[in-house]
């Protein structure tokens, strides 16, 4: 019997274990204002999908000082997991809907959970600029056009479930029309490298604006998400803003 009840647990945790994808890295032509705009980006593993309502929940009933109502105001902002029932029931969202109102904190400690941490910007970007069938899309005006209606659409709530679009070619799902994504290096993407300049970090007001000093200038779905992650503070939630975890390769 003893046997038979550790099979079925390792079963259930094959069952929901979150798969990572292998992607080979390379040459990124970066959205971000570089000297050479380009940067090497090594071979690492991403998650699939991003991290679900369900996958939370496992993460909070064994690490409970990350539960709304507990944990420290240092870690998360008031509005953290505040569009579930209550700290431990995330309805009316899906089982497997992206999770959201994450603050960075919290995905970083669920990332770590996966013995993960969420990607770089780059490793983000590099995998985002992928479709189907093409491991660098962004040069088609269709599929640029297609990416950037999202954003002038409405959320709808409760979010749909993950996986409802063709995955990339890496076999990564939802890195667009889906919701925003924290990065691990979110607050340091406009550092400038003059040390002479007012402040280490300058804020995008406006992609319009900004777009002048960016790599992928009429990638405009790209240049909303720096935006975004340049605004936010740590602490931050945002009901459309959740994370995905990213490993080395091995």
């Amino acid at each position: 019997m003893k046997i038979l009840a550790l099979l079925a647990f390792s079963l259930i945790s094959s069952v929901f274990a979150a798969d990572y994808m292998p992607i080979a890295g390379g040459t990124l032509r970066t959205a971000l204002p570089t000297d050479g705009e380009t940067v090497q980006v090594a071979a690492y593993r991403l998650r699939s999908k991003p991290v679900s309502n369900q996958d939370y929940l496992n993460f909070l009933k064994n690490n409970s000082q990350w539960q709304r109502g507990t944990i420290a105001s240092l870690f998360a902002g008031a509005g953290y997991l505040a569009n579930w029932q209550s700290p431990t029931d995330y309805s009316p969202n899906y089982d497997h809907a992206p999770v959201t109102q994450i603050s960075w904190f919290a995905a970083n400690a669920y990332c770590a959970s996966e013995k993960a941490q969420l990607p770089t910007w780059s490793q983000w970007e590099f995998a985002a600029a992928a479709d189907a069938l093409r491991k660098d899309a962004r040069n088609d005006p269709l599929w640029r056009a297609k990416i950037l209606s999202w954003y002038a659409e409405p959320a709808a709530f409760p979010l749909t479930q993950s996986g409802q679009q063709v995955a990339n070619i890496y076999g990564v799902y939802d890195l667009h029309q889906s919701i925003w994504e924290w990065v691990e290096d979110f607050n340091g993407l406009f550092v400038t490298t003059d040390s002479r300049s007012q402040g280490d970090q300058t804020l995008l007001e406006t992609c319009g604006a900004a777009s002048l000093s960016l790599g992928d200038k009429e990638n405009y779905a790209i240049l909303m998400r720096i935006a975004l992650l340049a605004a936010l503070n740590g602490t931050d939630t945002v009901n459309t803003l959740g994370f995905r975890c990213a490993k080395p390769m091995q």
